[in-house]
């Protein structure tokens, strides 16, 4: 990529102007506080063809990488610093050691406590569940074996009913048509 120079203005060029002094007395020099230089402005300029443009989105990757390996790396050098600090004899390592170890220790029982505590709540609900099924698998087949029984008492008894009301027919009708089966036998004797 390519910088432009920093402009820099003709008054900045020029070394300041002395000024008259009225006392004669001996001046600490003062250092100047100079602004903090910014860097020129770099303008993106647009790739002309494809593997420039290719080659451009590979270097930000790149530029990725390379600034996740340094945070990580800085990290490391931090960790590694701190542990240093801690750790400055073997009683402190030890000390140390056994703080980890007892932390490690409790993480681990409290880990498998909520384990067991999980699966406990899982096989309750589980059980539950098929307690609540099976009720309702038994609930339903009472349902179904009543009404099986009382279609079957309806349907043995249907027979009787027809039976019964064809009898209930077939007896008036016969009680009408017996006078009149009587008058056209004596008519036609």
């Amino acid at each position: 990529m390519a910088t432009t120079p920093s402009n820099r203005t003709s008054a900045a060029k020029r070394p300041a102007a002395k000024r008259p002094t009225t006392k004669k007395t001996a001046r600490k020099p003062v250092a100047a506080k100079a602004a903090p230089i910014k860097p020129a402005a770099v303008k993106p300029v647009a790739p002309a063809s494809a593997a420039e443009r290719a080659a451009a989105y590979a270097e930000r990757a790149a530029h990725v990488q390379v600034g996740v390996v340094l945070t990580a790396r800085d990290q490391v050098v931090e960790l590694v610093g701190d542990v240093a600090a801690k750790v400055g004899s073997r009683d402190a390592a030890e000390k140390e050691l056994k703080k980890l170890e007892k932390r490690g220790a409790t993480a681990q029982t409290k880990a498998r406590r909520e384990v067991k505590k999980t699966r406990t709540r899982v096989e309750r609900e589980l059980r539950q569940r098929r307690n609540r099924v099976e009720r309702e698998v038994k609930k339903n087949r009472t349902r179904v074996e009543r009404e099986v029984r009382s279609l079957r008492k309806d349907v043995e008894a249907l027979p009787q009913t027809l039976q019964t009301r064809v009898e209930g027919v077939v007896t008036p009708v016969r009680d009408v048509v017996k006078p009149v089966v009587e008058r056209v036998q004596a008519l036609a004797a």
